[in-house]
């Protein structure tokens, strides 16, 4: 059995936000549902191989894939991903192993076989259909919060949107820390209106200027979310975009986004 792939702290957090079952008829019973845990070994499986959700071994795993694609759809609706994912950075904050008075915003595509929603011709992969990936980091490379969209959308365009995700972390006593007090940014962020809005946030904007030669010194800060980046594909299925819903591929990346957080906890001991 692959019980390396929901252990017992990843399974103890989830268990809690998990929508209850509806109940079963007592004259028509049926057969038994699958155990949850079991399908979230399921869908982390997924996640992890890479495999089609037809290709899960059944016998390993102790589900279909049918049945782990059914608990991410209706575990994705009830929002159970960024819950977890919330739970995560608060625990984060109260080891003091979060620091976001610096967060770091980038973003990369992933090519996507099949059409659907947030998915576009991409300008840097000859025109052909893709996704990105928006990602907003503390200094350190912890997942802040990640967005989908289109693969011909402009990174810019969700660096307002990516600060207004950043979900309200608790942690300490006092007011939940929602936004950062400095943002780095490459020059596909170099516009004046962005600073202007960064500034009238009380952020201030530490982006780079679109022909100033390299080595100004910020890539000592910003090169954390490009190795965040590489941790989130190295969950095979986030490499491609396979899922035709949206919402679907989002969950994924935000339990690979928790999947992250756990570990930075557990290195901390």
């Amino acid at each position: 059995m692959s019980d390396d792939l929901v252990p017992d702290d990843l399974w103890e957090r989830v268990a809690p936000l998990l929508p209850p079952r509806p109940p079963r008829r007592e004259r028509f019973p049926g057969r038994l549902p699958v155990d949850d845990r079991t399908a979230l070994r399921g869908i982390v499986y997924v996640l992890c191989k890479g495999v089609s959700w037809r290709d899960v071994p059944t016998e390993r795993i102790g589900c279909s894939g049918v049945t782990a694609w059914r608990r991410l759809r209706d575990w994705t609706g009830a929002g159970v991903w960024p819950q977890l994912h919330q739970v995560l950075l608060g625990e984060l904050r109260k080891a003091k192993l979060l620091d976001m008075d610096d967060a770091v915003v980038d973003g990369s595509h992933v090519r996507a076989l099949k059409r659907g929603a947030h998915t576009g011709f991409s300008p840097v992969d000859r025109a052909r259909s893709g996704s990105k990936h928006h990602l907003i980091t503390d200094r350190h490379g912890t997942p802040l919060t990640i967005t989908l969209t289109g693969g011909n959308c402009h990174d810019v365009t969700q660096l307002i949107p990516l600060l207004d995700a950043i979900p309200h972390i608790r942690g300490i006593r006092g007011r939940p820390r929602r936004q950062p007090k400095r943002i780095f940014a490459d020059r596909g962020y170099d516009y004046d209106k962005y600073r202007q809005l960064l500034r009238a946030r009380g952020i201030t904007p530490k982006i780079a200027r679109k022909g100033t030669a390299h080595g100004s010194g910020l890539g000592k800060t910003r090169w954390v979310v490009e190795r965040t980046f590489a941790w989130l594909h190295q969950f095979k299925r986030l490499r491609i975009r396979y899922e035709i819903r949206a919402d679907l591929h989002l969950g994924l990346l935000q339990l690979a986004c928790s999947i992250i957080c756990l570990r930075c906890l557990r290195t901390s001991f």
